[in-house]
């Protein structure tokens, strides 16, 4: 059974796909992925993992902070780290949790995440091309590949770079990492 966070994602995700007048076809052939498992999504049958959500924003165009937003409740300027929204990928346990989501009148946005021991997630292209982003570890290691350039970053470190391209980010299978990523 799908928690509340992932049953209204489930249902925004149907109501991006009629508002662009798509058919699962459609949306299978933008994305790439199949007709079956878009239907399962949309019914609340699995949870979408990072790669599949990477996938559907970029075939909508929107960042997937975007898309979190459109499942929040509310705005509000003070958010209370127990109102903080966390999402696990349910394939590799990667978590993302929205610490300042993107908001009206606001032009960045922050987030935390931590991908375990041995993980990889990778993301074809980006779902908004050009949109400025900064890498800040907290802790752990990990290999992060942007745009075919592979960059190896430990506790301490910040990449920034302009989107443009497909990404990778990498655990080696003895350390995971905690980071924070600033979308501008």
């Amino acid at each position: 059974m799908l928690d509340d966070l992932s049953n209204r994602l489930s249902e925004r995700l149907k109501e991006l796909r009629h508002g662009r007048g798509w058919s699962l076809d459609e949306l299978a052939t933008a994305s790439g992925l199949s007709r079956a498992t878009l239907s399962r999504m949309e019914k609340g049958d699995v949870s979408p993992t990072a790669e599949s959500l990477g996938r559907l924003c970029r075939a909508y165009g929107l960042p997937m902070s975007r898309l979190m937003m459109m499942v929040e409740d509310t705005f509000t300027p003070r958010i209370p780290v127990e109102r903080q929204t966390e999402w696990t990928d349910p394939e590799t346990g990667y978590v993302r949790r929205s610490v300042s989501p993107p908001a009206p009148g606001l032009s960045g946005e922050v987030i935390e995440c931590h991908l375990p021991p041995g993980t990889r997630v990778a993301y074809d292209g980006p779902p908004k091309p050009g949109q400025e982003h900064h890498v800040l570890l907290l802790d752990g290691a990990m290999s992060l590949t942007v745009d075919d350039t592979r960059h190896d970053l430990s506790a301490g470190d910040c990449l920034r770079y302009h989107l443009s391209g497909p990404t990778v980010f990498e655990t080696s299978e003895h350390r995971g990492v905690r980071y924070m990523l600033v979308l501008i």
